[in-house]
């Protein structure tokens, strides 16, 4: 699958003391949080910005993550969150990260999340739009 770079997202963030453990190693639920900044950029980037969300009330909503986590970050670290679109069918798209200290190009974490479109408040699952991800404005409820 071609991937446009409205499809990618690259975003750097730092590890502070409220990520890490006693022993200062980046907490295994951290890289989740990580991800979802990365995802809710990825999204933005996408079409599916704040606004068009509260407007359409379609939620993009994760209903899978698979995760390798490959080598601790620690604290002081800085870590880059690479984001991309991966696949996508008719009724769900999957995204896929890595996460990378770039002081040492180790990667520390693969993750491949599936996700789908929810109308809220319902919970009705919504097909992709035509042309999604190239075209993702969607119709007010």
């Amino acid at each position: 699958m071609e991937v446009s770079d409205r499809c990618r997202i690259s975003t750097d963030i730092r590890v502070m003391y409220f990520d890490t453990d006693a022993g200062g190693v980046v907490h295994n639920i951290v890289y989740l949080r990580f991800i979802e900044t990365a995802r809710t950029l990825l999204a933005m980037n996408m079409g599916m910005s704040f606004e068009e969300i509260k407007r359409t009330q379609i939620h993009p909503v994760v209903v899978r993550t698979e995760i390798d986590y490959k080598r601790p970050a620690v604290l002081g670290d800085i870590v880059v969150v690479n984001g991309w679109l991966a696949e996508t069918t008719p009724a769900r798209f999957w995204v896929e990260f890595e996460i990378v200290r770039p002081s040492d190009s180790t990667l520390l974490v693969k993750c491949r999340q599936s996700l789908a479109l929810v109308q809220m408040p319902a919970g009705k699952l919504i097909r992709l739009p035509e042309g999604f991800p190239e075209n993702f404005v969607m119709p007010a409820a």
